[in-house]
């Protein structure tokens, strides 16, 4: 909606262009309160109006579909996978309800999972009303979502242990115990000419994924120099090197001639994974030099230089950076 006059807008949809298309899943939960009568016929499959949990589970599936036609600004989603549930709690009398959805695309699906979940339960509600007027329905929520920059959210009020077994929500790995090493490679941060953000937003996110990290090295953009210390950091047990700058094609950006220089092997996988990913953003990523290399079991990869490069590379490279040090050390495969 554009603005009127008073160029002011009271509502938009979310423009999600510039995201990347990742994997993505949410599960939403809600339960029915029956009562003991109505619980039972429920169960047994007995209600005048046939099968409740079945139709339940069938409405799910066009309520999760149709979450766009019923939210005015939610995105309309391709959904990969839906899958709705119905599971009777004798205690509580109560119909527990999970919907689960998922997709690759530029945002979540956790309204779509929601909408699920509410559309099973008026179902139930609208096939029992005849047998029992006094239900409710209620506590609808997302046990977790995942995908996208931010990765695993659980909901606080937690999962059971049946619900995370059945589920499994996958949380970025970790590098705990790894030891690490940020460099930043410019020539015009050396001499004072600007603050260094990149180097120290790459600590941060390391930091974040429990890694062992110190302050960024702030270097010029000189070959020799670089590789020498790359070799040196690799010899004293750093398990992970992260360059930033020096990777585009400027005469001064020699950041991968270094590392080829001290390379024992290539991992062009992760260049080739940087440049594809990140073209979703800006079509000049095909234009990076983006690079890595094993020095030893030391993995050194190169990332360009600006914060927001930086900020995009870590959330593309993070789910793979512990399997990939696993791998280097001489672990197996997944």
């Amino acid at each position: 909606m554009k603005a009127g006059s008073s160029d002011r807008a009271h509502f938009h949809m979310a423009d999600v262009r510039h995201k990347r298309i990742t994997a993505r899943r949410a599960v939403a939960v809600g339960e029915l309160s029956a009562g003991a009568e109505a619980f039972a016929q429920i169960v047994e499959r007995r209600l005048p109006k046939g099968d409740a949990m079945t139709m339940a589970e069938i409405a799910g599936l066009q309520g999760a579909k149709n979450a766009s036609q019923l939210m005015p600004l939610c995105h309309p989603l391709p959904l990969e996978y839906i899958h709705v549930r119905c599971e009777p709690v004798s205690e509580r009398h109560a119909i527990r309800v999970y919907c689960e959805v998922a997709t690759f695309a530029r945002t979540g699906v956790e309204m779509e999972a929601l909408a699920g979940a509410s559309a099973a339960l008026l179902t139930l509600y609208d096939l029992t009303k005849p047998m029992e007027p006094a239900l409710s329905f209620g506590g609808v929520r997302l046990l977790f979502k995942e995908g996208g920059k931010k990765g695993l959210w659980l909901h606080p009020e937690g999962m059971s242990d049946v619900e995370r077994t059945y589920y499994q929500p996958r949380p970025m790995a970790r590098l705990e115990s790894i030891t690490a090493a940020v460099i930043t490679l410019s020539d015009r941060a050396s001499r004072g000419e600007y603050t260094d953000t990149a180097g120290p937003l790459l600590v941060e996110r390391l930091r974040e994924l429990g890694a062992e990290v110190d302050h960024p090295e702030l270097r010029a953009d000189d070959l020799e120099p670089l590789a020498e210390r790359l070799v040196q950091l690799a010899a004293s047990g750093t398990q992970l090197i992260l360059c930033t700058g020096g990777t585009g094609l400027g005469p001064r950006d020699r950041t991968p001639e270094a590392l080829a220089m001290v390379a024992d092997r290539h991992v062009d996988g992760i260049g080739e994974l940087f440049r594809s990913e990140s073209s979703q953003h800006t079509k000049m990523a095909w234009l990076s030099r983006a690079d890595a290399v094993l020095i030893g079991t030391t993995l050194v990869i190169a990332l360009p230089g600006s914060a927001k490069a930086v900020a995009q590379g870590m959330d593309i490279l993070a789910p793979i950076l512990a399997h990939a040090l696993s791998m280097a050390a001489g672990g197996g495969h997944a």
